[in-house]
């Protein structure tokens, strides 16, 4: 695989994820002369004694402290160690190599005074496997997400704790194992390390991608459960969209049209029974309207990604001349708020879920078109009964974890920080509530599959009468779990269900199958 050229200028979520995933990544040529005339610039400003922020002066409210020329370099390498103070449990591999890529692509744009040596070296961890052991608490996302950062800052100078191959080292042997030499920092590198987004917006990155996944794949499921509980597609039709054109309500809506082509479990027009539940019949509004919540979020992302996120901020013109501003780029509300918006999303999209699970196993509420809890027997049987008191409980959870916590703030550093965004507590509640929806949306595929077991017997029909879609859904459920005879332990059939999920198996064989019918 070609390695992915980091330049400051063009990262994209699809590229975090693959970088997680193992691709490789090398510095863009073109980034170079930009990194060195801004190293350049904090050489110059440190040799005529200026008074900058985090250069020559303290950090925070020791903003006003000034640093000789001879402490510079111990003035960084004492705030990376002294702002290493993370806890709680560590950051999965996958998550810390896309804040390592994201820390390189915000210093290779060359507005942060970093010498190029300091991104290769991140990106040579990267190529070489070695992840950093970052505790998952501690950012408060005001001055960036500082503490983790820290601990990433750390194995760059040959300290704190690495993970290579499964296995925990020191950060200094992790990176001789791989023919590496830590870097002893000059001015101004230790805080763009520290000063910046990264963890925010390396995990809101992951978590953009398997939103988007899981999304797509409530609407497989939706249209799963409107089949086997005999339901009509009458309020997808297009004609009604169009005359509240909200575009993602609109493409849901297309979508599920499309998953449902040609099925015969649906209920023609019945003057008795004109329309279904609102968790059935809306779907195309509250499915878009979670998308509307991801799309922004994916926004948010990619911008981030590609922006100058640190402090201060060295401009240097065509004549030369310095300029270094403090401001606030790492200040992380735009990814807070917009994590806040997805994990608010993300739990409408449970609350959807869990209540079409409820219908399916409940014969009082969906007309005795399905049997009481899913079996045959019941009485002697709990049948699937149990299912849905577990996508309950994590809906039930998931409305403690969508309270936003870009709405909190605690002011810090002597009350010099007064004022920060939480943005890493967001992204971690987010992706919290969408580990819960997968799984709530595989036990709606494994109670919908089973109800589609009842159904098709009783209709005279068989699977292959299922929608163009659903089709393939379930035949890919069936593939790995049974039809429920009797009762039995639910737990490996919902694990297997939710790894279809997370996974995005049920996605991308629904869209490859319809990309070939269309």
């Amino acid at each position: 695989m070609d390695p992915l050229l980091v330049s400051g200028e063009n990262l994209r979520i699809d590229d975090v994820v693959a970088v997680a995933a193992g691709r490789p990544v090398a510095l863009d040529p073109a980034a170079v002369p930009r990194m060195e005339r801004s190293r350049a610039a904090v050489e110059r400003l440190v040799a005529e004694e200026r008074a900058v922020y985090g250069i020559t002066t303290g950090f925070g409210r020791f903003k006003d402290r000034l640093i000789s020329a001879d402490e510079v370099r111990q003035l960084q390498l004492n705030l990376v160690r002294s702002h290493a103070v993370g806890v709680g449990p560590d950051l999965p591999d996958d998550v810390v190599r896309a804040m390592m890529l994201a820390r390189a692509n915000t210093l290779a744009i060359g507005h942060s005074g970093a010498r190029p040596s300091i991104v290769r070296l991140l990106l040579d961890m990267l190529n070489a496997g070695i992840n950093p052991r970052i505790p998952s608490q501690g950012s408060l996302g005001a001055s960036g997400d500082l503490a983790p950062l820290a601990h990433l800052a750390l194995v760059v100078i040959g300290e704190g704790e690495v993970r290579v191959g499964g296995k925990s080292m020191p950060g200094g042997a992790g990176l001789a194992a791989a023919g590496l030499q830590p870097i002893e920092l000059e001015a101004k590198e230790g805080l763009a390390l520290l000063n910046g987004t990264a963890q925010m917006v390396g995990m809101g990155a992951l978590l953009a991608r398997r939103a988007i996944n899981l999304v797509l794949t409530a609407d497989i499921a939706a249209c799963l459960s409107l089949e086997a509980l005999h339901g009509t597609d009458r309020a997808y039709d297009a004609r009604v969209h169009a005359l509240r054109p909200h575009p993602r309500q609109i493409n849901c809506a297309d979508f599920l049209r499309l998953v449902l082509a040609g099925s015969r479990f649906l209920r023609r027009d019945d003057p008795n029974n004109v329309q279904d539940p609102y968790t059935l019949r809306c779907v195309p509004q509250v499915h878009g309207a979670v998308r509307d919540s991801i799309a922004y979020a994916q926004w948010v992302i990619d911008i981030e990604l590609n922006t100058v996120n640190d402090n201060p901020i060295i401009f240097v013109d065509e004549a030369g001349e310095i300029d270094v501003v403090s401001a606030g780029n790492f200040h992380g509300e735009p990814v807070a708020l917009a994590m806040d918006y997805a994990a608010l999303g993300l739990t409408e999209l449970g609350n959807m879920s869990e209540r079409r699970c409820a219908r399916l196993v409940d014969a009082d509420s969906n007309g005795g078109v399905l049997p009481m809890f899913l079996t045959a027997n019941g009485g002697l049987e709990s049948g699937l009964m149990m299912a849905q008191y577990t996508a309950a409980a994590l809906a039930s959870e998931n409305k403690v974890l969508a309270h936003p916590a870009s709405a909190d703030t605690i002011p810090t550093s002597a009350n010099v920080e007064d004022h920060v965004s939480m943005g890493a507590a967001a992204v971690r509640q987010a992706g919290q509530i969408l580990t819960h929806v997968e799984t709530i949306v595989g036990i709606e595929l494994l109670l919908a599959a089973q109800g589609i077991d009842f159904r098709y017997r009783e209709m005279g029909l068989t699977p292959t009468d299922l929608g163009e879609g659903t089709g393939v859904a379930y035949r890919l459920l069936r593939e790995r779990i049974p039809f429920l005879q009797s009762d039995v332990a639910l737990s490996p059939y919902i694990e297997a269900a939710r790894q279809v999920v997370s996974e995005g198996l049920i996605k991308r064989s629904v869209e490859s199958h319809l990309r070939m019918k269309v």
